[in-house]
């Protein structure tokens, strides 16, 4: 006789594995934009706390700016990665056994990295450390440094200065921008700050003989805002640039079908997210006015969600997760202006981008040792977006282990508590021209979390 795998008796067992089963490494991603909590039975709501904490340090360029070959280990870099938290709220009803609703919110994409000590990404005070080959002594003031670079701008640009000079000249130019950044921010070092907040709607309607299909969908609100400061002769003339991308709210929306067959405890869900562009205004260093817009399109996303009894008292999990990050970019439009001069054509350069698209896989096991108590394990996997990749985010990935438990207090209350072991992939920083500026290895993180819920079925 077939053993049936009643959901309701393994429900104790699914939420275990939840809690610590975010904080993605590839591009931007953070909370994963799980949405499972609505696909709970009955009237559901939760409350989640994450916070992570990562250890990246590595080691800037003794060589400068160079291709992967030229490197050279220079000097070290201590932890990049501040750490954050982030709450995830999520509830959920049925109206009746065809319609469902419900309203999530989490914090999809962030990044936090400050650099400090002493290294490439740190401005300093001794102009003989920012200019190779440089007399040494301190940076001049910056009318001087004014007055210098509007006199090369204007060689450059008179037809009288022999071509063979204008070589010279631009590099010249070059120099005194670096020294005009960091005599602009002497001591402050690169930092990039991201913030994100998202509010969705869903209305789901089931079907099928015994309601085991439904289609859900509604739409996404998302706010995003990002700082970002670039310092240090890592970054050559863009010593000195910062940006402050303020504030939007723009809008989207989610689609998916998933499938249930209580008697084995299966459930899969696929769900689908729309980009979303936010056409807000940014302030830059570069800029010769104020009030710049620039496009800012969040990545489109496919999560897969699946579960199925093994036995009457444990559960196989598994999620799937695909983001396009190698279609991402932000490019603030003075920046990308000023770049063309250094690259010499008319594309210009990306302040962010990524070359791979993320592949995320995370399997797990929940077993109720109890009737109120189950606990749960799950190792993963992230690919990451790309190696070199931005040195602002220098990650590839990561493989990852975790445990969690949940404890039922009552009929229809829970608290769920869990962690996550990460192991980063080693990375090469490059800036956006490509050039290698550091190298970050052996590097590792955690994440915790918990979570207190509620349903009735």
């Amino acid at each position: 006789m077939r053993a049936t795998f009643h959901l309701k008796t393994l429900a104790v067992a699914v939420a275990a594995l939840s809690v610590a089963s975010v904080a993605s490494a590839a591009g931007l991603d953070r909370s994963g934009q799980d949405i499972t909590a609505f696909l709970q039975d009955g009237t559901y709501a939760e409350t989640v706390y994450t916070y992570i904490n990562a250890d990246v340090t590595g080691h800037d360029n003794a060589a400068g700016r160079t291709d992967d070959k030229g490197y050279v280990q220079g000097k070290k870099i201590d932890d990049i990665a501040e750490s954050y938290d982030f709450f995830r709220y999520g509830v959920k009803t049925d109206i009746n056994d065809t319609f469902s609703i419900g309203v999530l919110y989490d914090e999809p994409f962030g990044a936090a990295a400050l650099y400090g000590g002493d290294n490439n990404f740190v401005s300093i005070d001794d102009a003989d450390t920012i200019v190779a080959g440089g007399s040494g002594g301190d940076i001049p003031n910056v009318a001087t440094l004014n007055g210098a670079i509007a006199q090369a701008k204007g060689a450059l640009a008179d037809p009288n200065t022999p071509a063979a000079a204008k070589p010279a000249i631009a590099e010249g130019l070059a120099q005194l921008e670096i020294l005009k950044g960091a005599a602009d921010t002497a001591g402050e070092a690169t930092n990039v700050e991201v913030r994100s907040h998202s509010l969705t709607g869903i209305v789901g309607m089931k079907f099928g003989q015994n309601k085991n299909f439904q289609v859900y969908g509604g739409p996404v609100a998302q706010r995003i805002e990002a700082d970002v400061k670039l310092r240090g002769i890592a970054y050559g003339p863009a010593s000195g640039y910062t940006a402050n991308i303020n504030a939007d709210q723009d809008y989207g929306w989610l689609a998916g079908m998933s499938y249930k067959k209580p008697e084995i405890a299966l459930q899969a869900a696929l769900t689908y997210r729309s980009e979303i562009d936010h056409d807000t205004k940014i302030g830059e260093s570069f800029d010769v006015g104020v009030g710049n817009s620039i496009t800012v399109t969040t990545p489109k996303s496919v999560n897969f969600d699946f579960q199925t009894g093994v036995n009457p008292t444990t559960l196989a999990t598994a999620k799937v997760r695909w983001v396009p990050w190698g279609d991402f970019a932000i490019t603030p439009p003075n920046y990308n202006q000023v770049s063309k001069g250094v690259t010499g054509d008319d594309k210009g350069l990306d302040l962010v981008s990524y070359d791979d698209d993320q592949w995320q896989v995370e399997l797990g096991m929940a077993k109720r040792l109890t009737p109120a108590l189950a606990v749960s394990g799950n190792i993963g996997w992230d690919s990451g977006a790309g190696n070199p990749v931005t040195s602002l985010g220098p990650i590839e990935g990561y493989y990852s282990a975790g445990l969690g438990a949940k404890y039922n207090v009552t009929e229809n209350w829970a608290v769920s508590a869990g962690g996550k072991y990460l192991w980063f992939g080693d990375a090469k920083g490059q800036i956006p021209n490509g050039d290698i500026v550091s190298n970050f290895e052996e590097n590792d993180g955690y994440v915790l979390g918990a979570k207190i819920s509620y349903q009735s079925k």
